[in-house]
């Protein structure tokens, strides 16, 4: 699969080479190599169902990263917590196309959902977090989100007698950055939405409905599937938006190429898996997409290079709407 994902990549960079002098022919001729790469990727690694995968993690240590998650007290102003970007009642996201942060700084991406998030292979637009853990302290130290540094988050852990009695229950050490992180991550791991109609028809339990099972048919016969595979329908690997007409982007996009500074790596981004997709907008990373008709809208026309029918874009939000999970079970648990 890693293998198939570096093929489509070098493929992508023929690309932009191509771009440059309007090659359409040519263009569509390797868009078309990327297709037969990632059908191969796809009949390697498939639809799962979420009741195939099992996720461990320590209940103790996530019900404190609860805790810790909706906590603004570890933010520089004292308002800015996690569920304030990733709202745990609704869709683990944010409602609007850029977060704000710490005195009402606004933040330059949108926040993609935490639901799910252990079955990404990478977290953040460019990828730059590799783990849970990784992804918990960027926002912490980032100065327009939470705008913390280490030694001021040991500081309010320390001092707090509810986090020390939690942490030497659990942990065996007082309250300290490096804990709470894997705390943080123990949470994450549980927010799994299962049960969702599609997870139902991959197990075998129902039928989808003649217009869900067209869009699923479309889903696969536009190409969709060759990002959005596998037990998130995504999640798994970097693509480049803006294959046929050109995405626009700023200086602050978010982009892999704001990693590595490779001209090739400009508008490639972590694809996000598509489940609860339905309840999940604004979408893309800029958050400019306000519905589902518009998000495909724009992904084909720049990625496949067509323009949608009515009667398709139907059938496709009918089927994203089967990817709407159960809500994870912890938020139910150990209230606090």
């Amino acid at each position: 699969m890693l293998s198939v994902i570096i093929l489509q990549q070098k493929v992508y960079k023929l690309i932009f080479i191509y771009d440059k002098i309007y090659l359409m022919s040519i263009k569509r001729f390797l868009l078309s190599i990327i297709v037969i790469l990632g059908s191969r990727a796809v009949a390697n690694n498939s639809f799962q169902s979420i009741s195939q995968v099992g996720i461990d993690y320590n209940k103790q240590k996530a019900l404190l990263g609860k805790i810790l998650f909706m906590d603004p007290k570890l933010s520089k102003d004292g308002t800015v917590a996690c569920v304030k970007c990733h709202n745990l009642t609704t869709n683990g996201a944010d409602t609007t196309a850029y977060s704000i942060g710490v005195y009402g700084k606004k933040g330059s991406a949108n926040s993609p959902t935490v639901f799910n998030s252990a079955l990404k292979f990478r977290l953040m637009w460019n990828g730059r977090a590799k783990s849970l853990k990784d992804q918990v302290l960027l926002p912490l130290y980032n100065p327009v989100e939470m705008g913390m540094n280490k030694k001021q988050i040991n500081s309010y852990l320390k001092k707090n007698p509810f986090y020390n009695k939690k942490f030497k229950a659990i942990y065996h050490r007082p309250a300290n950055i490096d804990d709470m992180s894997d705390a943080i991550a123990e949470f994450e791991k549980a927010l799994i939405t299962p049960n969702s109609r599609f997870d139902q028809f991959l197990d075998g339990k129902l039928d989808l409905n003649p217009l869900e099972k067209k869009g699923f048919e479309l889903f696969k016969y536009f190409g969709c599937i060759n990002c959005h595979n596998g037990v998130n329908l995504g999640g798994n690997s970097f693509q480049k938006m803006g294959i046929f007409h050109t995405y626009n982007r700023t200086k602050n996009t978010p982009d892999l190429f704001a990693i590595t500074n490779h001209f090739s790596d400009k508008n490639i981004y972590w694809t996000p898996g598509l489940r609860n997709i339905a309840i999940t907008a604004p979408y893309f990373h800029d958050g400019s997409s306000k519905t589902l008709e518009d998000a495909l809208k724009k992904m084909s026309y720049h990625n496949l290079g067509i323009k949608l029918k009515s009667k398709d874009i139907k059938a496709l939000i009918a089927f994203l709407k089967t990817l709407t999970g159960e809500k994870p079970k912890i938020l139910k648990d150990g209230t606090p």
